[in-house]
């Protein structure tokens, strides 16, 4: 199960503007419910916002993963953004972020929503990929990035 599977140009932004947490978070539902298999996105934030509010998803060294589970989605919706600028997000190394993958899936959906997750932090642990990220100029250099390290950690 590889991002790429999910992700596509017209579910990444680079260099989103936004002056909060809640600003970003609102931008990332309204770029994932460009995917026809978002069925209702009010009820996407809300499983979004509603998961923040347990704990952070800004899991450290300028990346979050917001991540949610909900009817309103029929399959897994994945959106990507970098922003123009640092974004205060009560993250667990108490950083700013510039780089958000949203994940959306079906409860019933767990197996997948962790194996993604699971591969989101592995693509993510590399600086050297979190640094071209932030440097990318389109989606195309977005994707080409998470190709080569989805090639890099293997299946």
């Amino acid at each position: 199960m590889k991002l790429l599977n999910y992700l596509k140009p017209e579910y990444i932004a680079v260099g989103l503007s936004a002056q909060s947490k809640e600003e970003l978070l609102t931008k990332m539902v309204d770029l994932a419910s460009k995917n026809p298999h978002v069925l209702d996105k009010e009820k996407v934030r809300s499983a979004i916002l509603e998961r923040e509010r347990i704990m952070s998803t800004g899991v450290g060294k300028g990346f979050a993963i917001p991540h949610g589970k909900t009817d309103a989605v029929n399959d897994i919706v994945l959106a990507f953004a970098t922003t123009s600028d640092s974004v205060d997000y009560a993250s667990m190394d108490n950083e700013p972020v510039r780089l958000v993958l949203l994940l959306v899936s079906r409860d019933s959906d767990v197996g997948s929503r962790l194996k993604l997750l699971s591969r989101a932090s592995k693509v993510m642990n590399s600086d050297a990929a979190r640094k071209s990220l932030i440097e990318a100029k389109t989606a195309d250099e977005v994707l080409a990035i998470f190709k080569a390290e989805e090639e890099r950690i293997g299946e």
